[in-house]
């Protein structure tokens, strides 16, 4: 399944709730969200008829996000679901709270690795962060992943230049001894993050921070991120840069909401409705082929054209 501008769109990522049990302060209101009847979300059976189509259509990964996918009940049917339509890779991205007790369930379902977002490697920063989260649930739950060999265990992380710029040594030293793979993800102005864009800091500075990492070859070309790593480090280092150096020309994903919404481009504000027509028995082929062939070709952040919507809405 090919866009416009002949890039292999084989990648969905799907949202399965807007709801999160952490508030980071870069994603979600202190407040919390609005109510979502439940009549507007989709069902775990909704989710794998749109999953069984864009099968059809080409696509080979699908990865579970939120919010926080692991509080949604029946997870762990979506993921088998996946398994039995013929998805090649199931993966998660979760902020790990709950992780640790439900790892080896989401593994016999068919899920093959998860992302760990993880923003301080301090107990009082991160539930500073998060308003209120435990950092040793989150290191326990990337224990529990190593016992069950999920593996490389990928941590997600948003350097900030007021928050956590002093630790960045401290994670990349976590992939000495480890088969880690630690990503450092440029702050992306959309939803709440917008209110802090002057925390900004580029992944070309944080780069000039640590000498010893030398580039090493990413055969995966869609893949975002340029790889780095420490002299006989186990695990590696990525460098995720939206802002700085767009990687829009390999773009093989495509969003599905929890409300049923398709999204081309993470930062753009056309959401195209599935829901609705899958409930009404319309042909949602039709519906997808049209949009992929609208996905545009470039996000224009550095133009200033954010999308306002909120991360925990659009998926992680």
């Amino acid at each position: 399944m090919k866009d416009n501008f002949g890039r292999d769109i084989n990648y969905l990522r799907i949202s399965i709730t807007d709801k999160c049990n952490l508030r980071c302060k870069y994603c979600m209101p202190e407040k919390g969200i609005p109510k979502v009847e439940h009549e507007d979300v989709m069902t775990i059976e909704e989710y794998l008829k749109i999953v069984a189509v864009f099968k059809k259509l080409g696509i080979t990964k699908v990865r579970i996000t939120g919010g926080e996918p692991l509080v949604k009940k029946g997870v762990v049917d979506l993921i088998s679901g996946c398994k039995e339509i013929g998805i090649k890779e199931i993966a998660m991205t979760t902020n790990g709270i709950l992780l640790k007790d439900k790892i080896k369930e989401l593994k016999e379902a068919g899920l093959s690795r998860v992302n760990i977002s993880l923003d301080s490697l301090d107990k009082e920063k991160y539930s500073q962060i998060t308003r209120g989260g435990n950092l040793q649930d989150v290191l326990d739950s990337i224990e529990a992943c190593k016992k069950y060999n999920i593996t490389p265990i990928k941590i997600n992380t948003v350097m900030m230049r007021n928050f956590n710029l002093n630790e960045f040594r401290d994670f990349v030293n976590l992939t000495k001894d480890e088969n880690i793979s630690v990503r450092f993800i440029e702050l992306m102005p959309i939803g709440e993050a917008i209110k802090y864009k002057d925390n900004f800091i580029s992944n070309e500075e944080l780069l000039k921070l640590y000498d010893e990492l030398t580039p090493i070859e990413n055969k995966d070309i869609s893949s975002p991120a340029k790889y780095f790593k420490l002299p006989n480090a186990k695990g590696n280092v990525g460098f995720i840069n939206p802002m700085s150096c767009k990687f829009c020309g390999n773009c093989n994903r495509v969003r599905l909401t929890s409300k049923g919404k398709l999204l081309m481009c993470l930062h753009s504000n056309i959401f195209i409705d599935l829901l609705e027509p899958l409930r009404s028995g319309e042909d949602i082929e039709k519906i997808i082929v049209n949009a992929i062939e609208e996905k545009p070709e470039k996000h224009n952040l550095l133009d200033g054209e954010y999308n306002t919507t909120d991360m925990n809405e659009i998926g992680g």
